[in-house]
C-alpha cells in the first residue's frame, strides 16, 4: 500500500473524529447556546431551528469529504471508471466549502461582538483533514496527469 493510499484511508477515521471534536468554544451566541460547538452538535442545534441549513452542513461537512476520500481511493487503485473522473474536481470544492462556512461564522460572531468565540483544536483537525485531502488530490492529478481534481 502506498503512502498516499494510507494517508487517504486514514481520513476515513480522522474525519469522523474531527466531526465530534470541539470546533469552537462560544458563549452567549443566540444561534447555538452551547459552550463547545462541534460539527455534530452544530447540526443537532440547527436541526431544531433550520432544517435546510442543517442539511447543507451535512452535505458539506459529512457527505462530501467522505465521498471524496472514497472516490480518490478508487482513483488511486484504478477502480474509478473514466466517466467519474471529471466530478472529482467538484467534490473537492464541496468538501472545502464547510471550512469557509465555519470561517465566516467565526468572523461574523467576532465582528458583531455577540459573545466570546475561541477556536478549538477540532477546527484545526477538520481543516487539516480537508487540506490533506486536497493535497492528495493534487498528488493524484500529477501522478495521473489525465484527470482534473482539486
Amino acid at each position: 500500500m502506498t503512502f498516499a493510499r494510507l494517508l487517504n484511508l486514514s481520513l476515513l477515521i480522522l474525519f469522523p473524529v474531527s466531526w465530534m471534536a470541539p470546533l469552537l468554544r462560544a458563549g452567549l451566541l443566540p444561534l447555538f447556546g452551547l459552550r463547545e460547538i462541534s460539527v455534530i452538535s452544530g447540526i443537532q442545534s440547527l436541526w431544531g431551528t433550520d432544517v435546510l441549513l442543517a442539511l447543507v452542513v451535512v452535505v458539506f461537512a459529512l457527505i462530501a469529504p467522505i465521498a471524496k476520500v472514497l472516490t480518490l481511493e478508487a482513483l488511486l487503485t484504478d477502480r474509478l471508471p473514466a466517466r467519474f473522473k471529471p466530478y472529482l474536481f467538484h467534490l473537492g470544492r464541496l468538501a472545502m466549502a464547510d471550512v469557509f462556512l465555519i470561517a465566516i461564522y467565526v468572523t461574523v460572531a467576532k465582528g458583531l461582538g455577540v459573545g466570546r468565540v475561541e477556536v478549538a483544536w477540532g477546527l484545526y483537525l477538520f481543516t487539516s483533514c480537508v487540506l490533506a485531502s486536497l493535497g492528495l488530490s493534487i498528488f493524484a492529478k500529477k501522478k495521473r496527469g489525465d484527470v482534473k481534481v482539486a
